[in-house]
């Protein structure tokens, strides 16, 4: 007769698997100091490397608790915390016009990446979410919107490996094309903020211009991700409508959002103003919302089945990168 786990062991497997991700999270971080790995961060580096322990070896699964938490729970703690990064006043007073185009950013990129998935015949699922990490701010856009969507955690695991992937692509290819395109650097700087994926693919792309070009790089950004809020929303609506008068058309409110709000709140009037925070202070709060991000992708590319992966993940990369191409095209025009 099989016997249930004691609470003590149940608590023990659940602690085990919370450091378990963080340990690889911090192996990931080691990982993104090496050449090549640089360029794609920690984030999808920790998730090269949970991928191949999953393939290789496995873990046992007492700690399956504890990696559970860190890849759901974790991951909406992450969110909010993301959110003090997000300074309304900025985005609201000074980009305005960078929030309209940001619009049309996301509306580009995920209905361009689902119209080429459709005649590519690829992932719905995985394509869905490289549309939203394309179009708003990359690996924590697909985070928070997966949960809404139900995705498995291993298409979410795939979809942030190949956001980071193409995004520092691109990001590269920004500066390098840079001495040739004919825009000053703040129209270089407007472009690389509402074409490219995530912040650091942003920063990365506009710091060679100059801080002015940074400046207003990371502003077009910053709207974009002010933007993810009621896209979710969007989608909680959308899954609604999808699922009616299904038995599990329950859709769960996504309160980190609310979270996510607070603190962007927090970070634009509290911190700094009425509570004196150091900027060391600011960059550790950063820090470690990265970190624990870091650690909930350790816990979904733990769920990740090398096999799928060429069979689920081709066609969605395929449409993701034409859809990038297309949209630094069309931005580059509008910039």
């Amino acid at each position: 007769m099989e016997t249930k786990p004691s609470g003590t062991n149940r608590r023990k497997g659940w602690i085990g698997g919370i450091i378990f991700t963080f340990v690889i999270a911090v192996l990931g971080y080691g990982l993104s100091h090496l050449p090549g790995f640089d360029r794609i961060g920690p984030l999808a580096s920790a998730i090269v490397i949970a991928v191949a322990f999953r393939q290789f070896s496995g873990y046992p699964e007492s700690i399956r608790p504890g990696i559970q938490f860190s890849s759901k729970k974790l991951l909406r703690f992450a969110i909010i915390l993301y959110g003090l990064r997000l300074n309304i006043e900025v985005v609201l007073h000074d980009g305005l016009p960078l929030l309209v185009r940001g619009a049309g950013t996301i509306l580009f990129a995920i209905g361009l990446t689902l119209l080429l998935a459709r005649w590519l015949k690829a992932n719905t699922a995985i394509s869905l979410l490289l549309g939203v990490g394309t179009g708003v701010c990359g690996a924590a856009a697909i985070a928070a919107v997966s949960p809404i969507l139900k995705n498995k955690d291993e298409d979410t695991a795939i979809s942030v490996g190949i956001i980071a992937l193409v995004g520092t692509c691109f990001a590269i290819g920004y500066t390098l094309i840079k001495p040739f395109v004919p825009l000053d650097s703040i129209q270089y700087g407007i472009w690389s903020g509402i074409s490219l994926h995530e912040i650091a693919h942003v920063a990365l792309a506009a710091a060679p211009a100059g801080q002015d070009a940074l400046a207003i790089a990371l502003l077009a950004k910053l709207g974009r991700v002010f933007l993810l809020v009621p896209l979710c929303f969007i989608f909680m609506y959308w899954m609604k409508r999808k699922n009616n008068g299904e038995a599990d058309a329950h859709i769960e409110f996504p309160w980190f959002l609310v979270g996510f709000i607070l603190m962007s709140f927090v970070g634009t009037y509290l911190l700094g103003k009425a509570i004196p925070v150091s900027e060391s202070v600011m960059d550790g709060l950063s820090q470690t919302a990265t970190l624990i991000l870091t650690m909930a992708m350790v816990g979904l590319g733990l769920n990740v089945n090398l096999r799928d992966l060429r069979s689920k993940a081709l066609r969605p990369l395929i449409a993701m990168v034409i859809t990038s191409v297309l949209l630094s095209v069309v931005t580059f025009f509008v910039s």
